[in-house]
C-alpha cells in the first residue's frame, strides 16, 4: 500500500530525507512559495477555460437573440457578422494563452529529457508566465545541483584512487621484491607491509564513516551530556601530545552551560580531530585552547591555535573531501568528517584563520530540549 501521508522529500510528516544537504534548511523556504504558486497556477488555467467558455456562451446568446432574423429573412442589425468574429477573437486569444504557456512548459520537458539521459549541463530558458518562469529556474537549480553532485562524485572517485595509489605501490613493490629473491620475507619489510594495509583500512573506515553520516544513515547513541565533560575529556587525551611538543595547552568552560544530547565517542572524535590538527601545526612554546561557551542557539566548542594559520584561497575549502595543505600528512578526510558528524547532530561548524596568527575552528550543537534558555 502507497502511504498517502507524505510531506515534501516523500517522508511522512515532511521529514527531512537523508539525500537532502545537511548545511540547508528543509523543507526549503520556497517549498510553500511553490506550494501557493502551484495553486495559483492551476486557477489561472481554470478561469482562462472558464472565460473562454463564458465568451463563446455570451457570443452565442447574441449571436441567437440579435442575429436570429437574418433566417426570417431580416438582417437583424449586424450581430450576424459580430458573432463568428468575437468567436474567431475568442479563439486567437485563447490560442496565443496556451501558446504562451505550453512553450515554455515544452522547454521544461525538453530540458529534463536531457538531463534523465544524463546531460547535466542542460537548462531551461526562462520565459513565459511569471509560475512558469519560476517553474523554470527551479529546473536550473535542481539541474546545477545534480552537475555539482555528479562533478564531487567524480573528483571523489579520483581522490581516492590517487590516496590507495601511493600504499598499493608500496605493498605491490615489496611482495614482487619478495618474489624474487630481492627482499627476504620478515622484518621490515613486512612491518612496512602492515602498516600500508593500515592506511588503507583507515581512509576506507573514514569513507564509509562519511559516505553514513552525509547519507543521513549514521546512527548516533545519544546521551545527556555536559559540555565540560566532553572538553575535560578531549584535553586528558591529548595532554602528553601537547607537553612532548612543548605546546601549553588550555581549557576554558563558561558557567551555567545548557546540557547537551549528543553522541559521546562522536563529538568526542571531532574534538579529538580539531586539537590533533592544532597541535600539529603548532610550534613549540605555542597554544591550543579548547572552550566551550554558550550561544544563542546552544553550545559552541571553539578550538583554538596560534599555529601559522590556514592561507585564505585554502580556508573556504577546509571542510571538502580530501583538503588539505602540502605539508599535510593525513587524508584530508578530518574536516569532512567533523562537519558530517556536527551536522548530523543538528549544528553548524566554521573555521577562521589569519596567515601566522593562528586558526580556530568553532561548533556549535543544540542543546538539549529541557535546558533550552
Amino acid at each position: 500500500m502507497h502511504d498517502r501521508r507524505r510531506g515534501p522529500g516523500g517522508l511522512k510528516g515532511g521529514g527531512r530525507p537523508p539525500w537532502w544537504p545537511a548545511d540547508e534548511p528543509f523543507p526549503p523556504r520556497s517549498s510553500e512559495d511553490w506550494g501557493a504558486m502551484r495553486g495559483r497556477f492551476f486557477r489561472r488555467i481554470a478561469i482562462g477555460i472558464g472565460i473562454f467558455f463564458l465568451f463563446v456562451f455570451v457570443a452565442g446568446w447574441l449571436g441567437s437573440t440579435f442575429g436570429g432574423g437574418f433566417h426570417e429573412g431580416r438582417r437583424g442589425g449586424p450581430w450576424f457578422l459580430v458573432f463568428p468574429i468575437l468567436l474567431l477573437i475568442g479563439f486567437l486569444a485563447f490560442g496565443r494563452l496556451v501558446r504562451r504557456t505550453a512553450r515554455p512548459i515544452g522547454e521544461v520537458m525538453y530540458a529534463a529529457a536531457r538531463v534523465a539521459e544524463g546531460d547535466y549541463t542542460a537548462r531551461a530558458t526562462v520565459q513565459g508566465p511569471s509560475d512558469v518562469r519560476d517553474l523554470a529556474r527551479a529546473f536550473n537549480r535542481m539541474a546545477e545541483r545534480l552537475q555539482i553532485n555528479e562533478e564531487q562524485r567524480r573528483n571523489l572517485l579520483a581522490d581516492v584512487a590517487h590516496e590507495l595509489r601511493t600504499p598499493l605501490s608500496v605493498i605491490r613493490g615489496r611482495v614482487e621484491g619478495m618474489a624474487d629473491g630481492l627482499y627476504e620475507p620478515g622484518g621490515d619489510d613486512l612491518a612496512l607491509i602492515g602498516a600500508e594495509t593500515t592506511v588503507m583500512a583507515r581512509l576506507l573506515d573514514d569513507l564509509q564513516l562519511l559516505s553514513n553520516a552525509e547519507a543521513g544513515a549514521l546512527r548516533l547513541h545519544r546521551e545527556r551530556l555536559e559540555a565540560g565533560e566532553l572538553v575535560e575529556t578531549a584535553e586528558a587525551a591529548h595532554r602528553t601530545d601537547a607537553t612532548e611538543r612543548g605546546v601549553t595547552l588550555r581549557t576554558e568552560v563558561a558557567p551555567d552551560l545548557p546540557a547537551l544530547d549528543v553522541d559521546r565517542v562522536r563529538i568526542g572524535e571531532v574534538l579529538a580531530n580539531l586539537v590533533s590538527n592544532a597541535l600539529r601545526h603548532t610550534t613549540s612554546e605555542g597554544t591550543v585552547t579548547i572552550a566551550a561557551e554558550l550561544d544563542e542557539r546552544g553550545v559552541a566548542f571553539r578550538v583554538t591555535d596560534t599555529g601559522e594559520g590556514i592561507a585564505p584561497d585554502e580556508l573556504a575549502h577546509v571542510f571538502d573531501r580530501f583538503a588539505r595543505s602540502p605539508e599535510s600528512r593525513g587524508s584530508g578526510l578530518g574536516l569532512a568528517i567533523a562537519k558530517s558528524l556536527v551536522q548530523a547532530h543538528g549544528g553548524s561548524i566554521s573555521a577562521d584563520s589569519e596567515r601566522g596568527r593562528g586558526t580556530t575552528i568553532r561548533f556549535v550543537l543544540p542543546a538539549a530540549p529541557s535546558d533550552v534558555r
